[in-house]
């Protein structure tokens, strides 16, 4: 499992998507040095989550009865339908805030993504 280059790219997606819903609504050009330096805390978020939530699945199946494709077709479909839930009761809880909303929703796709990225690792 490729960790470093999945965080990488999973906190690069959080980012781009978490600023495009922001920036949908409102942008102040005035604070374009505090967006970028929000790649700091989005990063460590996504690491906190890929490796707290993804990464033992994989980890558990190391021995050489599943394949990362088996893995990811047993456990992505509940991982997927448990962090909808989640994510959909945190923004109406929110009362759909747009930085709750967004964090949400950057949240959702990016761990989607980040299992499909671990599933189409080669094995080494």
């Amino acid at each position: 499992m490729n960790i470093p280059a999945n965080l990488a790219k999973s906190s690069v997606l959080a980012f781009v998507i978490f600023w495009i819903i922001i920036g949908s609504k409102e942008i102040n050009l005035e604070a374009m040095p505090f967006v970028m330096l929000s790649y700091i805390p989005i990063f460590l978020c996504v690491s906190i989550v890929i490796v707290g939530s993804i990464c033992p699945f994989y980890w558990s199946a190391k021995n050489n009865t599943y394949t990362k494709v088996q893995v990811f077709k047993m456990c992505f479909p509940y991982y997927t339908c448990i962090a909808f839930g989640l994510c959909c009761y945190g923004i109406f809880v929110s009362d759909f805030d747009l930085y709750f909303s967004a964090f949400c929703m950057s949240a959702f796709i990016t761990t989607n993504q980040s299992w499909v990225w671990f599933a189409k690792e080669t094995n080494t």
